[in-house]
């Protein structure tokens, strides 16, 4: 159920609020202390993704810090190839590293029947973050996008080119879609879980969205994300659900086409002017701070900070940054740009 006393849920339901909510992709993380407190004591970084204790803590540490008016479950989103049986590591200065997927029956060892058990951490961290929020701040659940998701099972992490990927993707099409089978069914269960767990809005990230050709777009960002909106609105039509396909330009008009989607978040790269004109009428618009101008701070940031308030001001508009908050932002620079956005009004 959403609290209807949220700024954050009011404005993704398009109804009026006083001014702009605000969160911030990555809110909780390493340019924190207190963080980096706890990510010390806390094993490796899955480790701290599956304690509920300390997933929760480190999800409410930003919210007691800053003026925002959502929190975004601490988590990540490999825990999906993590859950079907695929090996994942995290190591320190590498990012990411997966035993690849190669081929069909790499995706047929694939176990979909065990998610939600494995994810049960993720849940109990999104109930106990639940209880401890104020009622005027939203909770966030999200999950990675099938593309996305696809690049690490198969890259076996980040990659410069993604070739395999592509080549998979391109090439054996039929036998691409049986891996995206099995994430569409995943990805779902675990969007439906974090609401019954307490969620109030789901994010879907696709951050390498912007990878994909004009003729592919459709058939493996749009449509599977699609799908799975579809599946978690049979389940909980209430919830609001944003959509995050980093890099896309001009084809975020794809998702004004989808039934079920809230929002856009918009990365830093995006004409504001266009997103306002071409998007803002019909879907609600999330975004879009570079986040080097919040390392930066000062005038700089609330120069920026405003133009975007200006020109999203007088249609539903959820303040955000274009992708998350860099490693070397200096706290008080948070807490200056949310003072900024919670004192603004149009």
């Amino acid at each position: 159920m959403t609290d209807v006393s949220s700024r954050f849920i009011r404005a993704l339901k398009r109804e009026k609020v006083d001014r702009p909510p605000i969160w911030l992709m990555r809110q909780a993380g390493r340019y924190l202390p207190e963080y980096r407190e706890i990510r010390a004591g806390a094993g490796n970084f899955l480790d701290l993704c599956y304690n509920p204790e300390l997933a929760a803590e480190v999800t409410l540490q930003p919210v007691r810090r800053f003026s925002l008016d959502a929190a975004i479950v601490f988590s990540d989103i490999l825990v999906i190839p993590h859950a079907l049986g695929q090996t994942v590591d995290f190591r320190e200065g590498v990012g990411p590293v997966l035993d690849p997927i190669q081929s069909s029956r790499d995706v047929a060892k694939l176990d979909a029947s065990g998610v939600r058990e494995h994810l049960d951490p993720v849940y109990q961290t999104l109930s106990r973050v639940k209880a401890a929020l104020p009622e005027n701040v939203a909770l966030i659940g999200f999950a990675g996008a099938p593309w996305t998701i696809a690049t690490y099972m198969i890259e076996g992490g980040s990659s410069r080119d993604y070739v395999k990927t592509k080549t998979w993707a391109f090439g054996e099409p039929d036998s691409f879609q049986k891996l995206f089978a099995v994430l569409e069914e995943s990805i779902a269960d675990h969007l439906i879980a974090q609401v019954d767990a307490g969620a109030q809005a789901l994010q879907i990230f696709d951050s390498w969205a912007g990878l994909l050709p004009d003729g592919a777009f459709q058939k493996w960002c749009v449509e599977p994300i699609g799908r799975i909106i579809a599946r978690v609105k049979d389940k909980k039509p209430e919830i609001p659900i944003i959509v995050f396909p980093r890099l896309a330009g001009a084809r975020y008009m794809e998702f004004l086409k989808i039934e079920g989607v809230a929002a856009v978040s918009l990365d830093q790269t995006m004409s504001r002017e266009w997103a306002r004109d071409h998007l803002q009428s019909g879907l609600v618009v999330q975004g879009n701070l570079d986040p080097v101008y919040l390392v930066l701070g000062g005038e700089a940031l609330k120069q920026e900070a405003e133009k975007i308030l200006q020109i999203f001001a007088g249609k539903p508009f959820v303040f955000n940054l274009g992708h998350g908050v860099m490693q070397t932002t200096p706290p008080e620079h948070v807490a200056e740009l949310c003072d900024y956005v919670a004192a603004w009004r149009p």
